[in-house]
C-alpha cells in the first residue's frame, strides 16, 4: 500500500476551473490582461489539477470584487426577482424548464452598465427596466421564438445600461420598461 504525500495540494473539478475562467476572462474584458496574455492565462489554467496549480495561475490577476458577479438558476420552477434588490455587474440567469421574470424597475443598480447572460432552454423570460434604462439584447441567440421589445414612449437614457446576451431555447423573450 503506497501512502499520498501529505504536502499534496487537494485535486480540483470542473467548478473551480470554471470559476478561474471566468476570472480570467474578466480580467480580460477590464483591460487587465493583452489577448496573448488571455491566452496563456487560460491555458495555464485549463492544465491546473490541484488547487495549488490553480492559485499560481490566478495569482497574477486582479482581486475579484464581491457583488460584482452573480449566478440565479434552477432546474424546474421559476425564477422571480422583484421589487427592492441589488442588481450585480454580471448577473447569470440559467434556467432549464420554468419561467423567468426579472423586474429591474425598482432594483438598486451597482454599476452604471449591467451584463445580464441568459441561458434558459424551456421557458419565457420577461424583464422589466427601469424606465430611463438603455438595452442592448442584439446578442441574444433565440431557438423558437423571437424577441419583443417595448421601447418606452419618453425616457431620457441616462439611467443604466442593460446589455442582455445568452441563448433562448424553446420560449420567448419580452422586454419592457416600467410605466413609472
Amino acid at each position: 500500500m503506497t501512502s499520498v504525500p501529505e504536502d499534496r495540494s487537494p485535486a480540483i473539478g470542473d467548478v473551480d476551473r470554471n470559476a478561474a475562467v471566468e476570472r480570467v476572462q474578466a480580467a480580460y474584458t477590464g483591460g487587465y490582461l493583452s489577448h496573448d496574455e488571455l491566452e496563456q492565462q487560460l491555458h495555464q489554467v485549463l492544465a491546473a489539477r490541484t488547487r495549488q496549480d490553480l492559485e499560481v495561475a490566478v495569482a497574477a490577476l486582479p482581486v475579484e470584487q464581491p457583488g460584482r458577479s452573480a449566478t440565479i438558476g434552477a432546474s424546474a420552477g421559476r425564477i422571480v426577482r422583484r421589487g427592492v434588490w441589488r442588481v450585480p455587474r454580471h448577473l447569470k440567469v440559467e434556467s432549464m424548464h420554468g419561467r423567468v421574470r426579472l423586474d429591474l424597475s425598482q432594483a438598486q443598480f451597482e454599476h452604471g452598465d449591467v451584463d445580464i447572460d441568459l441561458n434558459v432552454m424551456h421557458g419565457g423570460v420577461k424583464i422589466t427596466l427601469p424606465r430611463d434604462a438603455v438595452v442592448d439584447f442584439d446578442a441574444v441567440h433565440t431557438e423558437w421564438k423571437d424577441t419583443r421589445y417595448k421601447p418606452p414612449r419618453a425616457s431620457s437614457g441616462d439611467g443604466p445600461r442593460v446589455r442582455i446576451t445568452g441563448v433562448m431555447g424553446f420560449g420567448r423573450l419580452k422586454i419592457r420598461h416600467a410605466r413609472r
